[in-house]
């Protein structure tokens, strides 16, 4: 998953204590000019080099998969209280850029201005130089705080392929939907929390025909009407949209699941609204206890009626084929 594997973001004053202490060291080992020079040199480096690290360790969000930014996105309008987003957060890169490229350029400066043969003298450039590099390292303190706060909201964002055929369960809860994932999944369901939900995502991965698929469900997003979500839900239920490849619904016609059928039906169109270029298929689960709705499939994942056929439309529905290798 692209934002899993990003390094921490070092605060302002660790990026200094960093640098101004290997400049120390730098300068302890000479003497007269050339340890001043040094310590300048080591610490501009630092600086300049650590930020520069900060800014190319995020991807480039203009080739990021939509699913991917859509859900950064939304995880970033939360985490800054701020409706640019991704933008927001681009904009602070943008500033911790100009400070490494700022702090770099300083070193170079202020190595111009050292005297020769006044030891106090080029000890004052030298503190000089070290005066405006903090500085510059004040200015930036706020954005690497938010940059260090976007990595860790992004870091618990649910790891789906884009590129592997998707299917996505929805529907109200306690209607089987999990259960169903777990019953066909050939590996343990995966849980990860939604940055801006209470509750988990749920991945499930199966092979179908040697094609390996992911199944998702998402407590808490596609398992109530969309007035009772928040903007920012309604953008994380937009994002899947460009994962999934087929929509199951879940509809419980014996009502047990606690919501009425007119309330599931209606749910449904909400559904089918939102993924309206995703093929859906209607699946009556708990066909054990009541068929009286109109379904594509009919099934019991209890008795296990049905469940091999509602997989098997699901992939029908999507009519996934895999690029051959001399289509790469």
């Amino acid at each position: 998953m692209i934002f899993e594997n990003l390094p921490t973001t070092p605060t302002s004053e660790e990026l200094l204590d960093k640098a101004f202490s290997r400049a120390a060291r730098a300068g302890r080992a000479k003497g007269g000019y050339e340890a001043q020079e040094s310590m300048l040199q080591t610490s501009s480096n630092i600086l300049g080099d650590n930020l520069r690290n900060v800014v190319t360790a995020w991807p480039d969000f203009d080739t990021v998969d939509p699913f991917y930014y859509e859900l950064a996105d939304a995880v970033l309008r939360r985490e800054f209280d701020d409706d640019r987003g991704v933008d927001a957060l681009r904009q602070h890169l943008s500033e911790i850029s100009w400070a490494a490229n700022k702090t770099h350029d300083l070193g170079r400066e202020y190595i111009g201005k050292l005297p020769r043969g006044d030891t106090d003298s080029m000890r004052k450039v030298r503190k000089q130089g070290f005066a405006r590099m903090g500085s510059v390292m004040d200015q930036i303190e706020d954005d690497l705080d938010a940059v260090g706060r976007a990595r860790d909201a992004l870091k618990g964002l649910p790891e789906i392929d884009p590129d592997d055929p998707t299917i996505v369960v929805a529907g109200y809860p306690n209607v089987g939907k999990s259960s169903f994932a777990n019953e066909v999944s050939t590996a343990n369901i995966e849980t990860a929390e939604y940055p801006f939900t209470t509750k988990g995502i749920e991945v499930g991965h199966l092979d179908v025909e040697r094609v390996r698929w992911q199944i998702v469900d998402t407590p808490g997003l596609l398992d109530r009407p969309a007035d009772e979500r928040n903007e920012i839900e309604n953008q994380a239920v937009s994002a899947l949209a460009h994962a999934g490849d087929v929509i199951l619904f879940f509809l419980d016609a014996s009502e047990t699941c606690g919501y009425e059928l007119d309330d599931q039906r209606a749910l449904r169109a909400e559904v089918a609204a939102q993924f309206d270029d995703v093929p859906l298929v209607t699946v009556c689960n708990k066909a054990d206890l009541s068929e009286a709705v109109e379904a594509d499939c009919y099934m019991s994942v209890e008795n296990g009626e049905g469940v091999q056929e509602t997989l098997d439309a699901a992939v029908e529905a999507v009519g996934y084929e895999p690029k051959l290798p001399h289509e790469e």
